[in-house]
């Protein structure tokens, strides 16, 4: 009897986990990635003729963060809900191999793109602009990274505000402050 409890609870503890699919790569796909050729300028071109933005989420296998933004924060259904209507999100695997065109045409691995752009820790979403400097890599062109796992209301914030397009002023407003008032507007004590 007490090896079926222990079986009983091993398939519990385990079913979150279960619930997360993997690919061969070994990061966490969703239905709402773009699988594409990782042609940053194509990808660009493709996000807008969507009338979306190009972003560019970096993860890495075994990153617990990672799985944690898939679990918690991208399955709410408000994120969800952003990255399929507003956003062309394109999976950047830190430690990869695939073949990356930057928007200023360099050719690298992921990897090596990765460390171009200034990416350390997993994930990293790096939001691009509506307009792209075809002589400046992504790092310089950047209009908002978000480096580490949010919650799902400061994710949804985030992911307002760059489709918004605050981040060209703000002097009145940055990020913080607006992140602020939606928690104060909404009243749901989601800080982090």
């Amino acid at each position: 009897m007490n090896r079926l409890f222990a079986g009983v609870i091993a398939l519990c503890l385990a079913a979150p986990l279960a619930a997360s699919e993997i690919g061969d790569d070994g990061l966490h796909k969703a239905d709402w990635m773009r699988d594409t050729f990782k042609d940053l300028q194509e990808d660009f071109e493709e996000a807008n003729s969507e009338g979306k933005r190009l972003l560019l989420i970096v993860e890495q296998r075994g990153c617990l963060y990672c799985q944690d933004m898939h679990e918690n924060t991208f399955s709410d259904p408000r994120v969800k809900s952003m990255l399929e209507d507003a956003y062309f999100p394109v999976q950047i695997n830190l430690h990869g191999d695939t073949e990356v065109i930057d928007v200023d045409g360099e050719s690298l691995t992921e990897k090596q793109a990765t460390r171009r752009w200034g990416v350390l820790f997993t994930p990293t979403m790096v939001f691009l602009p509506t307009e792209l400097d075809p002589s400046l890599p992504v790092s310089q062109q950047a209009v908002a990274m978000m480096p580490g796992a949010f919650s799902a209301g400061t994710t949804f914030d985030l992911l307002n505000w760059v489709a918004e397009e605050r981040y060209l002023d703000q002097s009145e407003e940055d990020f913080q402050r607006y992140h602020a008032r939606m928690i104060r507007e909404r009243d749901d004590g989601d800080t982090r």
